[in-house]
């Protein structure tokens, strides 16, 4: 892609970049920062309508996006989906486990929700791109977590919880495959805004706590997916070459107010 520094701060040409859960929001975010930095990117998620629009974003300006629609939930549909992008991208150098269940109810759904996609489906699609990365020469692995993962919290403990076991995951896997020259780090959100999501929602239906949240963030806003992504090209990129089992906070500060 022809894109002036601003917009590439990182240039990764020649990369090929899956992204699990990447249609939306921080997902979609990151395919795109990482097509605009002149990777070969392969997105997934449920929805065809979103894929076919990331698809035609990258394409429009001149990048490569292969799509598939899968279910993270599958274990088969994740092995049919990892081996897919592999063939089309002709391999895979970073592998970035986005997707979430998003259960926060207090129940055996929201448990399970939260532990087939944020966490099982993570570790399925790693352990089926592993062959790929081990051939890269430049691999590395990054799972989306989250702030929530960072300390006990009274609302929303699956999705904390699970949260909490990916960041955990991130450094045995990091450990388990330093020999293989494979890194992988985290990156742990806070509040992210953006377009249907989660917080523009509340800002309608919840007011009062959209407020409270904001009031916590020392920058004095929320987070773009954008943000999300710039710390995921520098995380996949050789400028952090010498980090690897790490939880990255991209919170504006907002843990720092507890």
């Amino acid at each position: 892609m022809n894109v002036s520094p601003p917009d590439a701060p990182f240039h990764l040409e020649g990369y090929r970049v899956v992204v699990a859960g990447g249609s939306r929001g921080i997902g979609r975010a990151i395919a795109l920062a990482f097509a605009r930095s002149g990777a070969a990117v392969s997105v997934c998620a449920r929805g065809e309508a979103a894929l076919a629009e990331v698809r035609g974003t990258i394409h429009a300006e001149g990048g490569k996006a292969h799509v598939q629609s899968c279910d993270l939930a599958d274990p088969q549909a994740i092995s049919r989906y990892i081996d897919a992008a592999a063939e089309a991208l002709g391999g895979i150098d970073v592998l970035v486990n986005n997707a979430t269940g998003y259960g926060f109810a207090e129940d055996d759904e929201g448990w399970t929700a939260n532990f087939q996609i944020d966490l099982m489906a993570a570790v399925r699609a790693s352990r089926c791109a592993l062959p790929h990365l081990r051939r890269s020469g430049r691999a590395s692995i990054l799972h989306t977590s989250s702030i929530a993962a960072l300390r006990p919290r009274a609302g929303g403990a699956p999705y904390a919880a699970i949260k909490a076991a990916l960041s955990h995951y991130t450094g045995s896997q990091a450990l388990a495959l330093a020999l293989d020259r494979i890194r992988v780090n985290a990156i742990a959100p806070g509040s992210i805004s953006f377009p249907d999501g989660l917080w523009e929602r509340r800002r309608v239906e919840e007011p009062a706590l959209h407020a409270a949240t904001l009031a916590k963030i020392p920058f004095g806003r929320f987070g773009t997916p954008e943000d999300v992504a710039h710390v995921a090209l520098f995380l996949a990129s050789p400028w952090a070459g010498w980090i690897t089992g790490q939880t990255l906070a991209v919170d504006g500060g907002q843990m720092l107010n507890g």
